[in-house]
């Protein structure tokens, strides 16, 4: 769970959030190296030995909630191929006007911005997303999503990533823009979304 919401760390680091030595940390990570779990990564920081930084795999990603991925794929194909592609658009479309309502409702009481995030992310948590509002180095608001559960789904059809960002700009303000700066889909160990008031 550390190495999936923090990303790569090393064995001390993991010791230290585990409340263990990192020398069982250590045993744990190769224990789960050899269920190909996890991997090393050696990262040099100027003098002396790299330090090893350990990560999730693809099979240790996979050990996280899929939302039955392999059927969505084939329901999302056979809809493609039998229905056509604009079939596929106005599920899509469909599925954002409903997630957008849902999470209109739930912005009620929020009077910033900083609150909408906050209350975005309690909801993409709940979904699944192992989902945080944070702040920069910069200060900028930043809603960091650590898993997808529908990454299969999104994976299939970018039209899903797509209908996401844009009901996250809805619902966080008219005079607010949402950059994704990190894709799971593309690559990326998270989502993270670097969210700005805009001002005209």
């Amino acid at each position: 769970m550390f190495l999936k919401m923090q990303g790569a760390l090393t064995s001390a680091q993991l010791g230290s959030r585990l409340g263990i030595t990192g020398e069982a940390a250590r045993q744990q990570l190769q224990r789960l190296a050899s269920e190909g779990l996890v991997s090393e990564e050696r990262r040099s920081g100027g003098r002396g030995r790299p330090s090893v930084y350990w990560h999730l795999t693809k099979s240790g990603q996979a050990r996280f909630p899929d939302t039955h991925a392999g059927l969505t794929v084939d329901i999302l194909r056979s809809i493609s191929d039998v229905l056509g592609p604009d079939a596929l658009d106005r599920i899509i479309s469909a599925r954002e006007a409903s997630t957008q309502t849902l999470y209109e409702e739930a912005m009620v009481g929020c009077h910033d911005l900083v609150d909408r995030v906050e209350k975005l992310a309690a909801l993409r948590n709940a979904e699944g997303y192992m989902a945080t509002a944070e702040t920069s180095e910069d200060g900028e608001l930043m809603l960091v999503e650590n898993h997808c559960p529908i990454c299969a789904a999104a994976s299939f059809c970018q039209g899903f990533c797509r209908a996401e960002q844009g009901v996250f700009e809805a619902v966080l303000g008219e005079n607010t823009s949402v950059e994704r700066v990190e894709h799971i889909v593309g690559g990326g160990r998270r989502c993270t979304y670097v969210i700005r008031e805009v001002t005209t």
